[in-house]
């Protein structure tokens, strides 16, 4: 059991209970801090310790430039001793980018591209971090493309959501937003032996989609020759997007498949009809060697993975970045 530590955090000390996090205590104390997740994914509650060991479980998903200096997540950081802690600087950690575009691919989803930041390196599949004018914070994947001059991404626009109704409906073109990142582990790994790549799926429902857009055209567009297959899943017909342009790779790239699935209301000659993990089962029962991305609703994220690895794939081998859905 973990004895109380003291943190101290813009010259004030805080007592820190046993087994509470970092955010939690200072939270607990009426300090704001930067969060969004709460389960070390997005990395918006990103600290430095300037006195202090973070320990190694708090440092997890961090390249290894900021473990090496002490930077740590205080969502899942549990204090083994005294530490002296501070935010990143807001110069380094936030952007300023222009809305190029916005347009809606569906019902209810929306396309933005944003302008591309000087320096901005990131690899196609990751995510970055939203913050609105309120101080709201909210995750984004990237469905853009390393030679397009842009960011790209795909938001729901939730009914009374205060971030996606900003993004989708008062944003307007020329509009200037703050971003951070790039974030996050899912995204296209060539293969160790070019002679041998291994086959990918990709697999994920509604939005979900950005970031498997990004990580199938990376893949395409460098030759990955094995094959690759898509899975993208919605409740209904009309919660599917980018159909047109994904039947249009299917038919430029032979080694691409594309299934469009839906759990009701679909056409077996449009979009197969079922639960995405059920479809994938029937067409895959096994999937040792492959590659596997998946993108989307944390529970169904869940199930997919489990599937997965029962099905043949390695845990090295299963990569996500789920997202817990925002209230606002």
């Amino acid at each position: 059991m973990n004895l109380m530590n003291t943190l101290t955090y813009e010259g004030q000390e805080y007592t820190c209970r046993a087994e509470e996090t970092v955010l939690e205590c200072l939270t607990r104390h009426g300090v704001a801090l930067p969060s969004s997740c709460h389960a070390g994914i997005c990395q918006t509650c990103l600290m430095r310790s300037y006195k202090g060991k973070p320990p190694e479980m708090a440092q997890k998903g961090l390249k290894a430039t900021l473990q090496a200096q002490d930077y740590f997540l205080a969502c899942i950081c549990r204090p083994q001793e005294d530490m002296e802690i501070g935010l990143l600087p807001q110069e380094q950690a936030w952007k300023s980018v222009e809305v190029l575009e916005q347009e809606a691919v569906a019902a209810d989803i929306y396309r933005l591209r944003l302008s591309l930041p000087d320096d901005f390196s990131y690899e196609p599949g990751q995510y970055i971090n939203v913050k609105s004018p309120a101080e709201a914070i909210r995750s984004y994947s990237l469905a853009s493309i390393k030679p397009e001059d842009y960011l790209e991404l795909h938001v729901k626009h939730i009914p009374g959501g205060k971030v996606s109704t900003w993004l989708c409906v008062t944003l307007k073109g020329g509009d200037e937003i703050s971003i951070n990142g790039p974030i996050g582990s899912c995204f296209y790994l060539p293969p160790s032996r070019p002679s041998s790549p291994k086959p990918i799926l990709l697999a994920g429902t509604g939005t979900g989609l950005a970031p498997l857009y990004g990580i199938l055209r990376t893949a395409l567009q460098e030759g990955h020759d094995a094959p690759v297959h898509l899975f993208h899943g919605s409740l209904a017909p009309e919660g599917l997007y980018l159909v047109d342009e994904l039947m249009q790779l299917a038919q430029e790239y032979n080694q691409f498949s594309y299934t469009p699935c839906v759990l009701k209301d679909g056409q077996l000659d449009l979009h197969q009809v079922g639960a995405i993990q059920d479809l994938i089962k029937a067409s895959y029962p096994s999937l040792s060697g492959w590659q596997i991305y998946l993108c989307g609703d944390p529970e169904l994220i869940k199930i997919l993975r489990m599937q997965c690895f029962l099905s043949g794939a390695g845990m090295e081998d299963i990569f996500s970045d789920p997202f817990e859905p925002a209230r606002a």
